[in-house]
């Protein structure tokens, strides 16, 4: 059942890179791939967090308490901030696609 916690860090950086390549790339990124990359961000964050449920229900299954209690709240804080982070970079990044207004 660790691999859930590996997996759930590997999707939620891979959340925070696909919006980071809309930004370096500015320009050779098109409407298109932006949204692509953006809902994969998006899904790579649901998914990771998905994960860590599964983890917290995991722990509940074999009643390991002191397990749970010692992680929840550091879980509930990471979580959150995954959330808040990849919220803003894909904020940012759709932003730098579609927000600009075209040059007369």
């Amino acid at each position: 059942m660790w691999r859930l916690n590996l997996w759930s860090l590997i999707l939620g950086l891979i959340a925070w890179i696909l919006p980071v390549i809309i930004l370096v790339r500015p320009g050779k990124i098109g409407a298109k791939a932006c949204a692509l990359l953006c809902a994969g961000s998006l899904s790579a964050c649901a998914i990771s967090l998905c994960m860590q449920i599964f983890y917290s229900d995991y722990l509940v299954k074999i009643e390991d308490w002191s397990a749970l209690l010692d992680t929840s709240e550091a879980v509930a804080r990471v979580s959150l901030l995954l959330l808040i982070v990849t919220i803003i970079l894909n904020g940012i990044a759709l932003w730098s696609v579609f927000g600009k207004k075209p040059q007369s």
